[in-house]
């Protein structure tokens, strides 16, 4: 069982990496805060609606993993930080940084903001 703030965050961190790799809309369903916005890597910016659409489409990278993961917690807001490595559809090795914000809403962590970059 997940007890601490810290334990809770990590985790939700995990599926939501593994939900992008896996196109788990179900996962984004549950984890997504209502008014949820992304800034996507080209500038522009998407709803949870967009952010949805954006995630049922075929994925064409591969191995995507989060590392230097940084998580910070203040009363019922957290900051994640991190770097990702991922295969594009050519084989290319690729990295990028994403900032997710996700806060406490009656006990329960949602995301409701995300900012994606790529190199």
């Amino acid at each position: 069982m997940i007890t601490s703030e810290q334990e809770q965050l990590e985790q939700l961190n995990r599926d939501y990496i593994d939900a992008i790799q896996h196109s788990s809309i179900e996962r984004f369903e549950q984890i997504l805060a209502t008014d949820f916005r992304c800034s996507n890597p080209d500038g522009s910016i998407v709803d949870r609606v967009g952010f949805m659409e954006q995630v049922a489409r075929p994925v064409t990278i591969k191995g995507l993993t989060a590392q230097e993961v940084e998580i910070r917690v203040f009363a019922d807001c957290a900051i994640i930080h991190a770097s990702t490595v991922y295969t594009d559809e050519q084989g290319e090795s690729r990295k990028g940084r994403y900032t997710d914000v996700w806060s406490k809403f009656d006990g329960t962590w949602l995301a409701v903001s995300a900012h994606v970059t790529r190199g």
